[in-house]
């Protein structure tokens, strides 16, 4: 038998042993990249979001805040969840201990499922009583109160109504109650339907009232409470950049952010919020006429407790500050009635008092 060997030409073999070289290469740079990334750098635990800084507990700031009855299972939802929204704000973000915010739900079991602590009751006519009866009992004449009602309302035959579970307390006593606590700085929130019909009955000196609507007439559902309670801690509320939120810049905030809702959904606005804080009776869809004087002075942050610093007399100045604040809106809003020389007497007087006062409280805080 005749045997063939085939020999490859040596350049063959050359370039055979070369390829084969390269093909060992790479198959150990792709184990050893498999290996690497086995073994790659263990994940970085993520991080944590830092925690926001309450805010400073003002012990002279008390709230009510309501969210009535709903009437379908979606309205109580979200009622409850914006009374939540506000209680947080209120306890958080603006310096009001839980102990001194009353929270009043048609579920309350259900409201008081993600909170710590608190006076959490059902939302009766009962219960807003209780709550009323205890801030009486633990505020002074220098405490502010601040009061939320979230629903619906109703203003049959002249008499408006906040709807709660059960009886429902008509704008009458609320004006009762209010009237009896002794604090001088109380803030009425009307964010229902037909609250309108509320101003008129409410209205005194020193207070602040606002409204969703205009009229007991307006009777659908409203949305004025949503940016509302938005605005109490949004910067772009904050008009003047004092880096404080009044009320009147609130109310402000949320009656653009209402009509520009209503424009998105191409709707006819069936709400009209209203201002009143100079105890005429007569609300305004914007400051003027006399109102807007005390809310553009009027705060619901602990800025002046932290200013104060535990000094007593810093505290007592920063009143006077704020009341001299307030005498001199009210007066600019009485200009139109007054003697030219009365008007600018008066005003430089209160800007004279009020910058001694802010002389003494800088000096204080060297």
């Amino acid at each position: 038998m005749i045997e063939f060997v085939f020999k490859p030409h040596e350049s063959v073999m050359k370039k055979f042993s070369a390829s084969l070289l390269i093909l060992c290469v790479a198959l150990c740079a792709c184990v050893n990249a498999g290996e690497q990334s086995n073994q790659s750098t263990p994940e970085k635990p993520a991080q944590e979001k830092p925690q926001t800084k309450r805010a400073t507990i003002d012990p002279n700031k008390f709230a009510l805040v309501i969210a009535g009855v709903g009437g379908e299972e979606s309205y109580t939802k979200k009622f409850t969840a914006q009374a939540m929204q506000l209680y947080d704000t209120l306890t958080n973000k603006l310096g009001f201990d839980e102990k001194q915010v009353y929270l009043l739900t048609e579920n309350v079991v259900s409201a008081a499922e993600n909170v710590a602590q608190g006076n959490f009751a059902r939302a009766t006519a009962e219960e807003t009583r209780k709550a009323f009866a205890a801030i009486k009992a633990a505020s002074k004449p220098e405490g502010l109160v601040f009061i939320c009602l979230i629903g619906h309302g109703s203003a049959e035959a002249e008499n408006p109504k906040f709807n709660l579970v059960g009886p429902d307390i008509n704008a009458k006593e609320y004006a009762k109650l209010i009237g009896d606590l002794p604090t001088r700085r109380n803030i009425f929130v009307n964010t229902t339907s037909s609250s309108g019909d509320f101003i008129k009955p409410l209205s005194a000196e020193n207070r602040i009232v606002l409204t969703a609507t205009r009229s007991g007439n307006e009777q659908n559902a409203t949305y004025f409470a949503e940016p509302f309670i938005k605005a109490l801690t949004e910067s772009a509320a904050d008009t003047d950049k004092s880096g404080r939120i009044s009320i009147l810049e609130a109310f402000n905030f949320a009656t653009k952010v209402t009509q520009d809702w209503y424009k998105q959904k191409t709707r006819l606005a069936t709400e009209h919020a209203l201002i009143d804080d100079n105890g005429d009776g007569t609300g305004h869809e914007q400051a003027g006429d006399g109102d807007g004087a005390i809310a553009k002075t009027t705060y619901l942050d602990s800025k002046s407790v932290e200013e104060a610093a535990n000094d007593v007399e810093v505290i007592r100045l920063l009143e006077i500050k704020q009341q001299l604040e307030v005498d001199i809106e009210k007066l600019k809003a009485r200009k139109p009635e007054m003697q030219v020389e009365e008007y600018e007497t008066e005003l430089e007087r209160l800007l004279v008092e009020l910058a001694k006062t802010n002389r003494q409280i800088k000096a204080r805080k060297k």
